[in-house]
């Protein structure tokens, strides 16, 4: 994964949009990181990795609670779906 997308801190709207545009770069530039190109594996993914992200936090000693969204937890639902299998 592209360092930057990988340690962008999404905030707010404003960076979420630079978050999803680097997201988009990244699958155009580095097809092969990715385990989910196409549409309907993605939003799969994305269903899949929303129902799981708490997960994700409790395993990584993250004091997140995913049941207060925030725009970092949406990118980190992105981050997640794109190699969720």
């Amino acid at each position: 994964m592209n360092e930057i997308l990988e340690n962008i801190k999404v905030t707010d709207r404003e960076t979420f949009i630079k978050f999803i545009d680097l997201l988009r770069k990244d699958l155009l530039e580095n097809p092969n990181g990715w385990e989910n190109t196409t549409l309907p594996e993605f939003l799969e993914a994305l269903s899949a990795y929303s129902s799981d992200i708490q997960g994700y936090y409790n395993n990584m000693k993250m004091n997140v609670n995913a049941d207060e969204p925030n725009w970092q937890i949406f990118a980190d639902i992105f981050k997640g779906a794109k190699v969720y299998e």
